[in-house]
């Protein structure tokens, strides 16, 4: 593996082709802010892909965006390496487009004959409009309603449904963006299912 050197700041000499992911942290952390750019191309569109499949928009996508490589700007230091910086810059990318969904009261489309993890992405569906204004209202109330009953889960449970609904992902990969193992992430997949369903079955 080519070895990056703490005194060799050039990028132009080909460091930023050759240089590893872990080499690039290490220099970055040291302040050479070259080697942060160079992270943030590497994984633009992984983390962008990721950010769009939540916020549904380019616009919440860019605000997300600028959030989310400032956060990891500015956190880098703290970064200890027992993930990737992948999977660190993810997180972070995805807290902030949760925090941006709960911000800006996006409507959430509930179904109420979900019964496992593998149907929580219709629970937060983006409703489409309709020409029924007496069917959009009952809706729009619905939707609110199942808002109100994520957003009162435990924070622990809000995120993993959240990720798992807005991602449609594995179980493993929610692990995998979470940090959690997966038999946690089972663990709180399954009481958040059994925290909604008296509130949806009400709905």
């Amino acid at each position: 593996m080519y070895r990056v050197t703490g005194h060799i700041d050039d990028p132009s000499v080909g460091l930023m082709a050759t240089a590893s992911n872990e080499s690039l942290v290490e220099l970055a952390q040291k302040g050479r802010h070259w080697a942060y750019v160079e992270l943030c191309k590497r994984h633009r569109n992984l983390v962008s892909g990721i950010v769009q499949q939540i916020t549904k928009n380019s616009h919440d996508t860019e605000d997300v965006l600028q959030d989310c490589w400032m956060k990891a700007f500015v956190h880098i230091k703290g970064f200890d390496g027992r993930s990737s910086f992948s999977t660190w810059v993810t997180r972070i990318a995805i807290n902030s487009a949760l925090m941006i969904l709960r911000k800006r009261r996006w409507h959430l489309e509930a179904s109420l004959d979900d019964q496992g993890d593998s149907d929580l992405s219709r629970l937060l569906e983006i409703a489409e409009p309709s020409d029924d204004p007496e069917e959009h209202l009952i809706r729009s109330e619905r939707q609110s309603r199942v808002r109100q009953a994520i957003q009162s889960l435990p924070p622990t449970l809000r995120n993993v449904t959240e990720i798992r609904g807005l991602l449609d992902i594995s179980v493993q990969e929610v692990a995998m963006v979470t940090g959690l193992s997966i038999p946690a992430t089972k663990s709180r997949l399954k009481r958040a299912r059994f925290a909604l369903r008296e509130p949806l079955q009400r709905i």
